[in-house]
């Protein structure tokens, strides 16, 4: 189990995106695992580019939120923040409909960054999107 609170559950994940792009775009986290945070994304009119394909920065938006929660879960919530330092996207198919699922695992978890695989499939289970994200983990100010 990699996270701090192991106890922690979806409910209180979904919570965190209250007022953000997340729940601005229809972003809902489904699932946590002992090494992994999944969320879904519909490909709507929120998310779709001009052509009708889900809009490659609406897969950056699922992709970038799942890493930095899962980084968030990952640490000591009194004592560090977590920010995003690098995105890459590697846009592999094109997603018309439905609804898309990211699925984030560790590559690396280390004191001061952490590195997250995530692959975003559709309702098919056909690849769309590979992100690696890199996260800062930065001491909290203090008060």
């Amino acid at each position: 189990m990699i996270w701090f609170n192991p106890h922690v559950t979806i409910e209180a994940i979904n919570e965190l995106g209250r007022s953000t792009m997340g729940e601005h775009v229809g972003m809902r986290f489904t699932e946590i695992g002992a090494d992994y945070l999944k969320a879904t994304l519909p490909v709507d009119h929120r998310t779709r580019q001009p052509y009708g394909l889900l809009h490659g920065g609406a897969s950056c938006v699922l992709a970038e939120t799942l890493g930095s929660v899962a980084s968030a879960l990952v640490v000591d919530p009194e004592k560090f923040i977590c920010v995003g330092l690098e995105i890459n996207a590697n846009h592999v198919r094109s997603a018309r409909q439905g609804v898309v699922t990211g699925t984030c695992t560790p590559i690396h978890l280390g004191a001061s960054t952490h590195v997250w695989d995530i692959r975003i499939h559709d309702e098919r289970e056909k690849l769309i999107c590979v992100s690696r994200l890199t996260v800062a983990v930065l001491k909290k100010p203090s008060v």
